[in-house]
């Protein structure tokens, strides 16, 4: 068991096998020191989990490593930045060496697959586990994709299957019965979530605004829109829904927690109709679907309806923090 601060520090986190040649100075000293590259912009985001809140306390520690840093991914290919850098901020009830480990192994395993290195960060105890991570990227000038550029007629899209994650923190609450065939896929959805760095780098110069879905569907487009100032028309029955989670819940109840659900870290962007022909042949080499659920009007607001014309009633956008 590691007996200091700076022990911990050393075995767990300055190890790491992954070393940039932008990084001049890691960890080990009171700051790193960065060499950003020549005409690129610097995306930073960070984003706090708090045990019991965020996620549960007795969770796997390995899938907590990952998600630390893929909700931080997350951001970055909601912005189209190219990953690079990551600082780590820890308060934990206890020095646990099993705990750390497989922390640390989700973590870089994640880290590495998109040669991100862990530069720095801090270690302290407290009653509660917090784990704050800060993510750095690079984006061309003029190439970042932003909230505020949906134009009327642009096209609405997702990636992946919206909903899984919520499913699956519903079925934790006891609020809704998984299959057994479906738990480990509903499981892995909420517990690992995978970045969209690749569709975001492809989205540069095609799409006109994008956001990524962390306190549901319904709720971050509204983002867009309102930055934006435009509204949007959203087509519920051709919302892209997996499998499982069509196989769980009747055909409503599913499109209401494809809307409204966080956790999924699926992208949600949109283009106009004359770059659809190339957003459609990018699309075709990626690893996850690509699905096209409505338009952007010039009319304020976010209109849920059927195939037939009728409205979607909704009285849930999404996740309030604060709610």
């Amino acid at each position: 068991m590691p007996t200091s601060e700076f022990a911990l520090i050393d075995r767990y986190f300055a190890a790491q096998r992954r070393q940039r040649p932008d990084v001049a100075l890691g960890i080990g000293d009171d700051c790193a020191l960065l060499i950003p590259p020549t005409g690129q912009h610097l995306a930073v985001t960070i984003d706090t989990l708090v045990a019991d809140v965020h996620f549960f306390a007795n969770a796997d520690p390995a899938n907590l490593g990952h998600k630390a840093l893929a909700v931080n991914l997350s951001d970055l290919a909601a912005m189209g930045a190219t990953p690079a850098w990551a600082t780590l901020a820890l308060t934990l009830p206890a020095a646990d060496e099993n705990w750390l480990q497989e922390f640390c192994r989700g973590l870089f395993t994640l880290a590495n697959r998109y040669d991100v290195q862990l530069i720095g960060g801090d270690t302290t105890h407290g009653s509660t586990m917090v784990i704050t991570l800060q993510a750095h990227g690079f984006t061309p000038p003029g190439l970042a994709l932003r909230r505020t550029g949906a134009q009327p007629e642009d096209g609405i899209y997702v990636t992946g299957t919206p909903g899984d994650a919520g499913l699956a923190l519903a079925a934790a609450f006891g609020n809704v019965v998984i299959a057994p065939e479906y738990r480990d896929y509903f499981q892995q959805r909420l517990e690992r979530p995978e970045p969209r760095i690749t569709q975001g780098l492809a989205l540069r110069g095609i799409a006109s605004a994008a956001i990524d879905i962390s306190d549901g569907l319904a709720q971050d487009l509204g983002h867009i829109l309102e930055c934006s100032g435009v509204g949007a028309r959203l087509d519920v029955e051709r919302l892209p829904l997996s499998p499982a989670l069509a196989a769980s819940l009747d055909r409503e109840a599913a499109w209401r927690t494809a809307l409204v659900s966080g956790d999924d870290y699926e992208l949600c962007f949109t283009v106009s109709p004359d770059r659809a022909a190339l957003l459609t042949a990018v699309a075709a080499a990626w690893d996850c679907r690509c699905t096209g659920i409505g338009v952007i009007t010039g009319e304020p607001g976010l209109q849920l309806c059927r195939a037939d014309g009728s409205t979607f009633p909704l009285e849930q956008s999404g996740y309030d923090h604060f709610g």
